[in-house]
């Protein structure tokens, strides 16, 4: 029988700012591709990367190594362009990144119990966040100018949130969200929204940002489960969908749109291939998809 090769680990898969764009990378390069078509746009064989980000469609990536090579540091960020396949800029710092985000004006780099603000044209410091320790980076950013914030944790406790503005580099808010630390936060992209799921995985709670005031909260179920992420659907005012994704293998979606207007809800519960076994009333707007393969359960994001 032939030796058949075992898969690439994936080290991170990431989204641009409107989802046009997605990233994977591998232990030996990392890949960018159209989200619409899946057409493949760039590619780089040049080691293991744990961050790819994208600037919108532009030619900027902010890129980490995972450290299985002495050049490609997890504490270095080093921003490259994708035309002249070398680095623009490279930032160093005393402990590992475990997150960056951006848009056209800011660079945020999350470490372990720090948080750095950039101009992202100069590369300007502006602004130190001291932080909980997050070892896992946990963060959130809305890449609109005009609302432009960003979420990190608030307490190793419980499930605070701290809300900073990240254009007039102050501090917004803090909002108690759940008893249990979080395990995933993610703000709309036009700012206005934020959800938070705790380490329990049972409910899904939406805050409006510039009250702090809860808006919704989606039961995702009864037994306890890993939220992997969370991630709002496209939309100006109030986004239509918020998906999350979980370690029972399923992906959620919930109706905020039907749970405002209606406060009445469609379960569909869809067990791959398309098989729909359970349609019931409920108060709990979602759709739930099972059976999905782990790596795109654990990355999915609404396009």
């Amino acid at each position: 029988m032939a030796n058949q090769s075992s898969p690439s680990p994936i080290y991170c898969v990431s989204f641009n700012q409107d989802n046009s764009g997605f990233a994977i990378s591998w232990k030996d390069s990392f890949k960018i591709f159209d989200s619409a078509t899946g057409r493949l746009c760039y590619e780089r064989a040049a080691g293991a990367f744990v961050i790819v980000e994208m600037l919108y469609s532009s030619d900027l990536l902010a890129i980490v190594g995972a450290g299985e090579q002495a050049s490609l540091s997890p504490r270095r960020l080093c921003l490259f362009k994708t035309t002249t396949g070398s680095p623009l800029r490279e930032l160093n710092f005393l402990t590992s990144i475990l997150a960056v985000r951006m848009n056209k004006k800011r660079l945020v780099v999350v470490l372990l119990e720090k948080t750095f603000v950039y101009d992202i044209n100069t590369l300007v410091m502006l602004d130190t966040i001291d932080t909980v320790p997050n070892p896992k980076g946990l963060s959130a950013f809305s890449p609109c100018l005009e609302a432009c914030y960003l979420a990190v944790p608030a307490s190793v406790t419980k499930g605070s949130v701290l809300v900073y503005n990240v254009m007039d580099l102050q501090s917004h808010s803090e909002i108690d969200a759940h008893r249990s630390p979080l395990a995933a936060i993610a703000l709309s992209s036009n700012g206005m929204y934020i959800a938070t799921a705790s380490e329990q995985g049972t409910l899904i709670r939406v805050h409006l940002v510039s009250e702090a005031t809860k808006s919704f909260s989606f039961r995702r179920g009864t037994y306890p489960s890993t939220i992997y992420s969370l991630s709002f659907g496209p939309s100006t005012e109030l986004p239509d969908i918020l998906i999350a994704t979980s370690s029972s293998g399923s992906i959620h979606a919930f109706s905020l749109r039907l749970a405002l207007n209606q406060r009445w809800g469609l379960r569909i519960r869809i067990l791959l291939p398309l098989h729909i076994c359970e349609i019931s009333n409920s108060f709990r707007i979602f759709s739930e998809a099972k059976g999905l393969p782990a790596f795109l359960v654990r990355f999915f994001r609404t396009a």
